[in-house]
């Protein structure tokens, strides 16, 4: 199975001067030990109309859009406009400033690279994945890069501020469905417990550790990933 790009042919002239973008699939590459031939800025769509045909609900500000046709994964990145522009005003800028400035706004494109690298990965090895799996990893690596972005002195403070921050202070679309809230409020129990046994490497400052037990963690599949992030071992 591989992915293709329904959307190819018409982007926005701008979609690829949107650095954030391949700079985050790189970060996420490096920390799990992998490339993808895939490059998610090749993939995004910033036309809300465009995002609508090719399936997007228009309930959130980034949206990966998928449709399997013929052993094809047919993907689009939807990133809105004003998300663009939030983030670009920080085009060129240390991204300590970024997370300073947005940490909303910088999670939300983390998780739509996230979620593209994913299920890129996840097709490349002809693996299937569930919509559960694919929320509870990107809760994660939202943590994780946000955290390598400020490892070294300080790491510690950083990382006992970040974690409640990205998973109890936390609010929900209103219109999601029954179904939808709980795999949502499902993915952030499940991630946050994996991230609150990843802190003590973080304390020590054990890249390798970290490292080590995230690139484990990501390469399992479906309900044993699942498994995993609740209850290790």
């Amino acid at each position: 199975m591989r992915v293709g790009s329904r959307a190819r042919g018409r982007l926005p002239t701008d979609a690829a001067d949107f650095p954030l973008v391949g700079r985050l699939q790189a970060h996420l590459e490096a920390i799990y030990g992998f490339r993808c031939e895939a490059r998610a800025e090749a993939f995004v769509v910033v036309d809300a109309e465009v995002a609508a045909l090719l399936g997007g609900t228009g309930r959130a500000p980034e949206e990966l859009l998928v449709l399997e046709a013929r052993g094809d994964l047919e993907v689009a990145l939807y990133l809105d406009p004003a998300l663009r522009e939030r983030m670009g005003r920080y085009a060129g800028s240390p991204l300590a400033s970024v997370l300073e400035g947005d940490l909303d706004g910088y999670c939300q494109v983390t998780e739509g690279v996230s979620h593209f690298l994913y299920v890129a990965h996840t097709a490349h090895l002809e693996r299937t994945v569930s919509l559960l799996e694919l929320e509870a990893q990107a809760e994660v690596d939202k943590f994780v890069v946000c955290l390598l972005h400020r490892w070294g002195e300080g790491v510690a403070g950083w990382a006992r501020e970040l974690l409640p921050r990205l998973f109890d202070r936390v609010a929900y679309q209103p219109l999601l469905s029954v179904e939808e809230r709980w795999r949502y409020e499902e993915a952030n129990r499940l991630s946050r417990r994996f991230c609150t046994r990843l802190m003590p490497h973080v304390l020590d400052r054990r890249l390798d550790r970290l490292l080590g037990d995230l690139r484990y963690a990501y390469r399992l599949g479906a309900e044993a990933k699942l498994r995993h992030f609740a209850h290790g071992g």
